[in-house]
């Protein structure tokens, strides 16, 4: 196989990851809170090929040259990585009490969830479509996710009163709750976190955990309590629809173009066989 056909071939198999993940994001486009992963390429090894001066030429031959004599035969492109990009989604005004919206970019709210071992293990999102749902055990109400996570607040799991008439959640994350006597009682507090580093986070589903063996003070820290909060509005994912699209018809036209790489190649060394 000679090296345009293993250029081509190579950069075909990344490409199809880059495709993966941009389906990926297509396919979440309506996902509160959702963000987007971009694919960043880089080049693989290259070899110079016929890298020494030819004694017959002189310099002022080759006046003005600013590259390398020879010839740079690469080894084609390879997905380096996959970024996060936290810039804001739309925000959606729903006017449900349970509906809080993050206004600032690396934000997450903490919820917990427990792994197939029983473990309680703790995940980031940007979700803040909330629920309630009856405590196992106990008369009162657990605030919950739309999958049944429980929504963590300063003292664990936040708990509402099962008689309660109104919520009521502050811009800093408080959360008030009037009972049917008219009592007003204090449920705690929403937990969230900054990502520092949000790149170190592992994406699971649509939400995020710290992967294993990295320490939490590296990627995230504890947010001001005074952040801003919406209640009764989502945030929206920020993936942008005709941007993907565009990303889509150019991958394939790459992955045409080195396909038909792939073709001439085989065209050309069937010629050659054919010489006699």
């Amino acid at each position: 196989m000679n090296t345009s056909m293993i250029n081509a071939s190579v950069t075909m198999g990344q490409l199809q990851q880059k495709l993966d993940t941009t389906a990926h994001n297509m396919a979440n486009s309506n996902t509160n809170g959702f963000k987007r992963r971009n694919v960043q390429f880089s080049d693989l090894l290259f070899q110079q090929i016929d890298n020494k001066f030819n004694n017959t030429f002189s310099n002022k031959d080759e006046a003005g040259r600013h590259t390398p004599v020879g010839i740079r035969a690469g080894s084609g492109a390879r997905a380096s990585s996959t970024a996060i990009s936290l810039e804001m989604g739309a925000i959606k005004t729903t006017e449900r009490a349970l509906d809080i919206a993050l206004l600032s970019p690396g934000l997450f709210f903490q919820v917990q969830t427990r792994d197939s071992g029983g473990k309680a293990v703790t995940e980031y999102t940007r979700d803040g479509a909330f629920y309630l749902k009856t405590a196992q055990g106990q008369n009162d109400l657990e605030l919950v996710t739309s999958d049944g996570k429980a929504v963590m607040g300063g003292k664990g799991p936040i708990r509402i009163p099962a008689g309660y008439k109104e919520i009521s959640i502050g811009q800093n994350g408080n959360i008030s709750v009037t009972l049917s006597n008219g009592r007003v009682v204090n449920s705690g507090r929403l937990a969230v976190v900054d990502a520092v580093h949000p790149q170190l986070l592992e994406a699971v589903g649509h939400n995020f955990r710290i992967p294993a063996g990295v320490n939490s003070n590296q990627v995230l820290r504890a947010a001001n309590p005074a952040s801003v909060k919406m209640q009764g509005a989502l945030e929206m994912s920020n993936v942008n629809a005709g941007n993907e699209m565009t990303d889509i018809i150019n991958m394939q036209r790459s992955y045409q173009f080195n396909a038909r790489t792939i073709t001439m190649a085989d065209q050309m060394m069937g010629l050659v066989n054919g010489i006699r």
